[in-house]
């Protein structure tokens, strides 16, 4: 009994060790990328490189791996690319309109008249009279132009520049906004000062600073203080204007389909296209066209997206049509109009079909270029272990290896991810032969055949060892009945 509990334990011992998975290497995979990061970077990020996108087997890049130089895997996410955006700063000279009369008060204000032409733009303002008539006309406050607020534009500050022959002044100034002179909201109040000294040395506070908004004008009244018309008052104008993310396009050749005029073009799995286009062969060229994928009717089919005049029904039950449009190529005046990429919600397929709208029996663009177009996923790595990094990929069956944002940059803001130091890759690098990769890949059949003949090696050796145990125990029965007889 001893003996065969000892070979069931070692029959399963060894078909453990034939299922377990084999360790992951750099060599199993068909594709590489060297990866440069910045010196010192412990954290780093990279545009996910073209060519992972045209030789990944997997739709989601599953098989992506990345491997210092002894082979250790590190630590990775992808994510989308964080949104950016560039700050310009400009200058922005107000035009200044005096409010002049008699003493009319802050509170009083409201009293003028102000002219504005079709465009907005302030021509006169006029006060109407105070609530002290015996007293002189006098500078009263400033009404101030910046002009129509440009989009994406905010203004945060205003600088004030001193009239000429005035060297020392202090005020304290109310600062109000509106876009159509009706309703006033007061933002900020401050105290200007300019002090100079025997050496003509200036110590000045000569700017007022607010949270940032648009506005197309402003009113600026004093606290306390002589009123003065300054010489300029400029406003600091910020504008924050946003970033595309880089951008990556594939260009397919054609082949013919199940008709003349039919065309399809093998598309890479892993390209999570967004935008399509169509460069026709020939010029002067108007072509309605149905796009869409062949599936298979266990496949769900997706839903249609009508960028164009609607497609008649086809007749094929295996082809989708995702979309309907017009591509088009024409001579005018000397210049070519050509229609540009459609945008559209993400499709990844290993194949797009094209069908004209309107079959003629024969196809003058059969030489025309698709062209595809994505936003490359940001791949974010720790570059711990041993460099120079390697960054593979194109394996059959491969489980995802990317970890969760959270796990790689634990705490960092999209500012700081934005931030991160950028990587160098360098250029693609063929791995293996491009021989066919088996549909089991990595010798998973072999695996599975080889467990299955120790298993039944296993059931064999223990079928062996009952059948002598059973023998040996009628052997003992036989002598038992002799010696009783």
């Amino acid at each position: 009994m001893k003996t065969t509990t000892l070979m069931f334990g070692i029959v399963l011992m060894a078909g453990a060790a034939l299922a377990a998975p084999p360790q992951d290497r750099p060599q199993d995979y068909r594709w590489s990328i060297a990866l440069t990061p910045q010196p010192g970077a412990g954290l780093s990020r990279i545009s996910v490189p073209t060519d992972v996108y045209l030789h990944a087997r997997s739709a989601s890049l599953a098989d992506m791996r990345l491997f210092d130089s002894t082979g250790k895997p590190l630590a990775f996410a992808l994510t989308a690319p964080p949104a950016q955006s560039r700050t310009q700063r400009d200058t922005l000279a107000m035009r200044i309109f005096p409010v002049t009369g008699k003493n009319i008060g802050y509170y009083e204000l409201d009293n003028v008249d102000i002219r504005t032409g079709n465009d907005g733009r302030l021509l006169s303002v006029t006060a109407r009279g105070g609530s002290t008539p015996d007293a002189a006309p006098g500078l009263q406050g400033l009404i101030l132009d910046a002009g129509p607020p440009a989009k994406d534009s905010r203004i945060g500050a205003l600088q004030f520049t001193l009239p000429a022959g005035t060297n020392n002044y202090n005020a304290q100034v109310l600062l109000e906004v509106s876009d159509d002179l009706k309703q006033w909201d007061a933002i900020a109040t401050t105290t200007l000062n300019w002090l100079r000294n025997s050496d003509t040395q200036t110590l000045a506070n000569d700017r007022i600073e607010f949270a940032p908004r648009a506005f197309h004008y402003a009113r600026l009244s004093w606290q306390y203080g002589d009123p003065i018309t300054f010489a300029g008052i400029a406003a600091q104008q910020v504008s924050v204007m946003a970033v595309a993310s880089p951008r990556a396009t594939i260009t397919l050749k054609g082949t013919t389909g199940k008709s003349v005029d039919e065309r399809l073009y093998a598309t890479p799995i892993a390209i999570p296209a967004d935008s399509i286009g169509l460069q026709l062969a020939e010029g002067n060229t108007s072509m309605p066209v149905t796009l869409g994928v062949y599936r298979s009717a266990s496949e769900a089919p997706r839903q249609r997206l009508h960028l164009g005049p609607r497609a008649r029904a086809t007749q094929a039950a295996d082809f989708e049509p995702l979309l309907n449009t017009t591509f088009y190529r024409i001579n005018m005046d000397g210049k070519e109009r050509v229609s540009g990429d459609l945008a559209m919600p993400v499709v990844q397929t290993a194949q797009w079909v094209l069908r004209p709208q309107y079959h003629s029996g024969t196809n003058p663009n059969i030489n025309s270029v698709l062209r595809l177009g994505w936003t490359p996923a940001s791949l974010v790595f720790l570059a711990s272990g041993k460099g120079p990094y390697q960054l593979v990929f194109g394996r059959n069956g491969a489980t995802p290896a990317a970890l969760p944002l959270s796990q790689v940059a634990p705490g960092f803001t999209q500012e700081e991810l934005l931030a991160l130091p950028v990587a160098t890759a360098a250029r693609v690098v063929a791995l293996t032969s491009d021989a066919p990769i088996e549909k089991t890949p990595d010798g998973a059949g072999l695996r599975l055949a080889a467990l299955w003949a120790a298993l039944l090696l296993g059931v064999a050796v223990l079928g062996f060892f009952a059948w002598r145990l059973l023998s040996q125990m009628k052997e003992e029965q036989g002598r038992t009945d002799k010696q009783e007889h």
